[in-house]
């Protein structure tokens, strides 16, 4: 039975691994300016202050709506949300 992983030579790895390490850098930019750049902080804010407003209307003390908002929002963080599962492995 062929192995397909037996026929890669050093020089395919190291070609491959020169073509990763140029494309991640600029795909992580991209995601980082997606995920907190300035139109993105603005509907994160924005979606905070709803929340908050709306466990107000439902009759929370500022104590309570605050704990929760502050709840909400970690949820919503992806670095966070991808640090505690990296914790989990």
């Amino acid at each position: 039975m062929n192995n397909h992983h037996e026929n890669d030579s050093p020089e395919k790895i190291k070609e491959i691994l020169d073509v990763v390490g140029e494309k991640i850098p600029g795909l992580l930019r991209q995601l980082s300016d997606l995920l907190y750049g300035p139109k993105s902080a603005k509907q994160y804010a924005e979606a905070a202050a709803i929340f908050y407003k709306e466990l107000k209307a439902a009759g929370m003390s500022e104590e309570q709506a605050f704990e929760l908002t502050q709840q909400y929002l970690s949820t919503l963080n992806l670095g966070n949300l991808i640090g505690k599962a990296m914790k989990r492995d």
